[in-house]
């Protein structure tokens, strides 16, 4: 079992984020804010995926405005992401804006703060403080990077980005802390994994304030996945982090989709069973991808990750080999020959079936 840091619950709508709460999922949507029908759309599609607190951006005041409408016709609660305008935070707050997001390297003047912690305050939503080093490093650079030759690594200072990142968080909270202030959540996103990870080390040393997981702008889907998977897994099993968000260039569903895998292959959270399968190799005799595949699309209806009232492990292997001995851990498995398959229960052959209808047989058990 993973042990997590200890840290403050906070309330977002009806979600609870910290202490000993379920990690949440969050996302956000990539449309135009003001366009309510289109938003409301892609927050229905993200609330059907799993998604548990949706984000949208607040360009202007017209997205700001918009939020009461949306709100009306959503289920979780809506995050107004703040850059620039402080104005907009006090309009969004004013719509219904469950929680409220600033950037400390854009909304900088103290007075602009306290109007908004004041609105927060009174509204009883929280602030999260997103510190992104798009921004913060931008306007703060650290040391002087050179430039590597052919074949040599990049010199950067992974520990001066992660330094500069919590410095920009720990100043504005000190901000809102002497506004009597403290119903607030962090994040120190970097595009850079390594200063991600070391950053939200640091800042879990140094106050019990909930953090928000995420690797700002990690790209498209398989590399965004890949480096989200190592810093939001990596701090998770530190046991940091208290809500996560997948940052994709991809339809933010994938990113709840990810989001929920990742949790998944930490145990941290079990969202329907979970699939083990081999890779396959010379020995597999049957189109072990494609029955896999069939399995994922079956499971994915509600009836089965919905309705399971138990963590359910199935094992899918493509020869004898990996079989009943190596996913004796599994529930229910198959493991395939030539044109058939091996059904077994907890590492137990129970029946032999035809390679045609393993995925119906397999799913009989469940």
């Amino acid at each position: 079992m993973i042990k997590r840091h200890t840290t403050r619950q906070i309330k977002v709508g009806g979600v609870r984020i910290g202490g000993g709460a379920p990690v949440s999922i969050q996302s956000m949507t990539k449309c135009d804010t003001s366009n309510v029908k289109v938003t409301v759309a892609e927050i229905k599609r993200l609330e059907a995926a799993g998604c548990e607190i949706a984000r949208v951006a607040v360009k202007d005041f017209a997205d700001a405005v918009a939020v009461r409408a949306i709100k009306r016709k959503i289920k979780i609660p809506i995050v107004c992401d703040i850059h620039f305008n402080y104005r907009l935070a006090l309009v969004s707050i004013a719509a219904g804006a469950d929680k409220i997001r600033l950037n400390p390297g854009n909304i900088t003047k103290r007075e602009e703060i306290a109007e908004v912690v004041k609105a927060a305050k009174k509204a009883r939503i929280p602030i999260r403080i997103g510190v992104n080093s798009g921004s913060v490093l931008t306007s703060h650079p650290g040391p002087q990077r050179t430039r590597a030759g052919a074949g040599e690594p990049r010199a950067t200072s992974h520990k001066s980005d992660a330094s500069a990142l919590v410095k920009a968080a720990t100043g504005y909270i000190k901000i809102l802390e002497a506004l009597d202030f403290h119903d607030i959540i962090i994040s120190l996103k970097a595009s850079d994994v390594v200063s991600t990870v070391e950053a939200y080390r640091k800042m879990s040393d140094l106050c019990d304030y909930p953090q928000h997981l995420g690797v700002t702008a990690a790209g498209p889907h398989d590399s965004g996945i890949v480096k989200s998977a190592i810093g939001i897994g990596s701090l998770l099993l530190d046991g940091i982090g208290d809500t996560i968000r997948v940052s994709l260039t991809a339809d933010p569903v994938e990113e709840v989709v990810a989001a929920k895998r990742i949790l998944g292959a930490l145990n941290a959270r079990r969202f329907g069973p979970d699939i083990i399968s081999c890779p396959t190799c010379g020995r597999c005799q049957v189109d072990l991808i494609g029955i896999v595949k069939k399995v994922e699309k079956a499971l994915s209806a509600s009836r089965f990750t919905l309705h399971v009232p138990r963590p359910v492990t199935i094992a899918v292997m493509g020869c004898e080999v990996n079989g009943p001995g190596e996913a004796r851990e599994a529930d229910i498995g198959i493991a395939f020959g030539k044109g058939s398959g091996a059904l077994f229960k907890k590492g137990k052959i129970v029946k032999k079936v035809a390679a045609k209808h393993a995925v119906k047989e397999l799913l009989k058990f469940l």
